[in-house]
């Protein structure tokens, strides 16, 4: 059994983690850290969670090195780059979810997280996770820095475009809409029920650090195919899941009959991302209903030849596939596992 750890387990993706780990075959949960919830147990935190695991919150001390074999790190940023930095050399992988390692190149990086304060010799040694374009890097990985959920959905949506056609994007923008469960559990005064309920919030209607992560590990993977990425973000009144609209403009012909066959193509190896016809279902899809509770992201592309553009539409729950799924899923390769394992859970509809 491999021994993990997850520290921040008192959030929605700490409670996530928990139900997915305690369910897989091949892990063992040997710890739980935290801060604010010190001596409380799981199940008195998440209540659906009625698990007697003989474990309660802990502080995180050195001794978490030896009672672990990999470390999932559910904190905020500033958390995650001060006990990375702890842990990096004493356990055999930490797997980070916040974004504190997410963008490699320092100066973006001071941009969009400001008050992270990160070593470059630590930064360059993660991986950015993102299981099916890297997944080969991943089964020697001792750093893994996950996506964001966002950049999760965008990532996916545009790989087959730059890494299997070679298109040269001149413009990307991206429209995404997202459950409140992605604001974690501080509540702020537009987080209120009055207030979200029925809402579509434009909290980011210029500026999104999850756009600038996607540009940073795509100019990394392929230099130059990308001119801009800009995004704009709105909070709606589910709680889970999002989608992500992005607009791609390009002058490079593009054979539309090709476009659907190129994404079946990439992704033919790759279960967790169903590449989906529009009209394929009764309701229109990608649509975060048809994923939730699953560690899938639907894809589908569209060509719009009177708009000039490519629509790729890209949905997931921000929960699972956008975080602790995705952690499960990283972990598996990271240690050999077949990559479903523990992962096998089909979307809850109507919810």
């Amino acid at each position: 059994m491999i021994r993990v750890g997850i520290v921040g387990a008192s959030g929605f993706a700490g409670g996530e983690l928990i139900r997915l780990v305690t369910q897989h075959p091949d892990l063992e949960l040997t710890f739980l850290g935290g801060s604010s919830n010190i001596g409380r147990r799981p199940s008195e935190l998440h209540p659906g969670l009625r698990l007697d695991l003989g474990l309660a919150i802990e502080a995180v001390t050195d001794d978490v090195a030896d009672r672990c074999d990999v470390v999932l790190l559910a904190t905020p940023a500033p958390v995650s780059a001060e006990l990375a930095a702890r842990l990096a050399d004493r356990v055999s992988c930490v797997i980070d979810l916040s974004g504190a390692f997410r963008i490699r190149t320092p100066e973006l990086h001071a941009r969009w997280y400001p008050k992270v304060a990160r070593s470059t010799d630590l930064a360059d040694r993660f991986v950015y996770g993102v299981p099916e374009l890297i997944g080969d890097q991943l089964a020697d990985a001792a750093l893994i820095s996950l996506p964001g959920c966002y950049a999760t959905a965008i990532t996916l949506g545009l790989a087959p475009l730059v890494l299997s056609l070679g298109l040269d994007l001149k413009t990307v923008l991206v429209d995404g809409k997202s459950g409140s469960s992605g604001g974690g559990l501080q509540m702020r005064t537009t987080d209120l029920h009055p207030l979200r309920n029925g809402a579509i919030a434009p909290y980011a209607p210029t500026g999104h650090r999850h756009a600038a992560e996607v540009s940073d590990f795509l100019e990394r993977a392929k230099p130059g195919q990308i001119g801009s990425l800009t995004m704009s973000a709105y909070g709606v009144s589910h709680v889970r899941g999002l989608l992500a609209s992005t607009y791609v403009f390009t002058d490079d012909a593009v054979d539309p009959r090709e476009l659907q066959r190129a994404y079946l193509r990439f992704y033919k190896q790759h279960p967790f991302v169903r590449v989906r016809r529009h009209t394929e279902t009764l309701i229109p899809v990608p649509d975060p209903q048809a994923v939730l509770g699953s560690n899938y992201c639907d894809v589908t592309v569209l060509p719009d030849t009177e708009g000039d553009r490519i629509v790729v539409l890209a949905a997931l729950d921000n929960l699972v596939k956008g975080s602790a799924g995705q952690a499960v899923q990283a972990l598996n390769l990271r240690f050999g596992l077949a990559e479903e394992t523990g992962l096998g859970m089909q979307p809850v509809m109507p919810a």
